[in-house]
């Protein structure tokens, strides 16, 4: 048993008449709704979304609890919303980028919304809590889509630009649950840097300046929309990428430190959630056991090591080559052999939660510079939807393990082929077919992957959340 911290209200157990008199005033002073209100707003939030959207958010959250909406019907009006904005920025005018910028906040005060009339009237879901997560990255993912639409209408071709900025977004993500992962359930997780980070915060406004730099998702939105607004798609990207990669660089560079100068023992569960998160087909698998009794002479930095220096050799291979010749397929192969033998051994060292992101970067990034290499107007959009329908897959992941449900069933990776038999097909198709062959197999590619993902997603949660599963927050999500 413990007491915990009542904040603003009152409790106490008074011996005679006049101290219940006097506990009964104080009860009775607390105001009930603005505690209510207050507890509605996520305790850690960005700059923008704490000081321009929850002050008034809240009202409107609480206005729709007075009128009997749930927190699900928020949330798909946020992803309506936003939806209608990428149609917007798809038009390719000034007034509808003006149009698009302007729904874009108010999907993005939906999105606050609907949390905080979760919290104001306790009304959690399993359901609820994987809708918003997922419509998050589906609407900016969507806005990307239409901003890129908008500007090809213009005659100005950005989806590389579009691609690059969600794979780096993805890339991001991949490495906070990764490292949180990896270190939430650690002992003896405890670092110099970890310290030091304490007392910045200790300061004050130190606190708001370390979130603000790693754009969170309320800067970062906050940005997309006002860029879109009164710039055009190229200088948004260029701004997302640029703002995105500094933060990329400051978050996982301190993560590394802290990894480096931590003696955390980390448990066998960690170690199953980065295996998880990896995401091995048959081909990584069938490697990692041939190579399970080498792999432990090897030193502890060898995971993260092999996995890097496949994932460069083939994203150097894809990049520097020419469209439609083996070489990359050969880089395929050897990528297929290191993710193999980066998995055989259990991920338990310093730097291996660095395996999982390392592998998103290699397998997205492929996609995107054999289809830009193609040479044909479609080749780049039918790479948006195939890597938007695997970075589907890889969150849903995420949220399977932090719901305590474990990965995705072993059938479905297998299906899906994992990370370097999906390169590996990529690879393949790009030396046997032109660029419209490939246009054409991409398209197929991603809608088959993504009917098999989403199907089997939607019953996963829909069956949780009908056997009263816990709810899964993002909480302490950053980004």
């Amino acid at each position: 048993m413990h007491r915990p911290d009542l904040g603003p209200l009152v409790a106490e157990t008074p011996d005679d008449a006049e101290q219940r008199h006097r506990a009964r005033a104080s009860v009775e002073a607390v105001d009930d709704e603005a505690v209510r209100l207050r507890s509605a707003v996520k305790a850690r939030d960005g700059f923008f979304t704490t000081f321009c959207i929850s002050p008034y958010s809240r009202y409107v959250a609480r206005w729709c609890a007075r009128r009997g909406l749930t927190p699900n019907q928020v949330t798909t009006a946020s992803l309506l919303t936003a939806l209608v904005a990428a149609g917007c920025a798809a038009t390719g005018t000034r007034p509808g980028y003006v149009a698009a910028g302007l729904l874009l906040i108010v999907s993005f005060v939906l999105d606050c919304t609907d949390g905080q009339l979760a919290r104001y009237a306790l009304r959690y879901s399993t359901l609820g809590a994987w809708l918003d997560a997922t419509f998050d990255r589906a609407k900016e993912y969507a806005f990307y889509a239409g901003l890129a639409l908008g500007a090809a209408r213009n005659g100005d071709d950005v989806w590389a630009l579009a691609l690059g900025a969600m794979v780096l977004q993805t890339c991001r993500h991949v490495v906070d649950f990764s490292f949180n992962e990896a270190n939430h359930d650690a002992t003896g997780n405890t670092s110099p840097t970890a310290a030091l980070s304490d007392r910045l915060d200790g300061l004050g406004w130190t606190v708001w300046v370390r979130r603000m730099i790693v754009l969170p998702i309320g800067e970062r939105w906050a940005m997309i929309a006002v860029l879109t607004a009164v710039t055009t798609p190229r200088v948004v990207f260029w701004a997302l990428i640029a703002g995105c990669a500094f933060a990329a660089c400051y978050t996982t560079a301190g993560r590394v430190l802290r990894s480096l100068t931590r003696r955390a023992t980390r448990t066998d569960r960690a170690a199953r959630a980065l295996a998880d998160l990896a995401d091995s087909g048959p081909l990584a698998s069938t490697v990692a056991r041939a190579a399970r009794g080498p792999a432990r002479r090897l030193p502890g930095m060898a995971p993260p090591v092999l996995a890097a220096a496949g994932a460069a050799a083939l994203v150097a291979t894809a990049g520097l080559t020419a469209y439609g010749t083996p070489w990359t397929v050969l880089a395929a192969l050897v990528y297929c052999a290191t993710s193999g033998a980066a998995v055989a051994r259990p991920l338990t060292g310093a730097l291996d939660w660095l395996v999982p992101p390392v592998f998103r970067a290699a397998e997205y990034l492929t996609v995107l510079l054999l289809a830009a290499h193609a040479g044909v107007n479609g080749a780049l959009p039918a790479a948006y939807g195939l890597v938007a329908a695997v970075a589907y897959h890889h969150y849903d992941t995420v949220y399977r393990i932090r719901g305590g449900a474990g990965a995705p069933p072993e059938w479905l990776v297998r299906v899906l082929g994992g990370h370097e038999g999906r390169v590996l097909a990529v690879a393949l198709l790009a030396f046997l077919l032109d660029g419209d062959g490939l246009t054409v197999a991409l398209t197929a590619l991603a809608c088959a992957l993504a009917l098999v993902v989403l199907a089997e997603s939607i019953r996963f949660w829909v069956s949780a959340h009908r056997r009263g599963a816990p709810a899964v927050h993002d909480e302490g999500e950053p980004a």
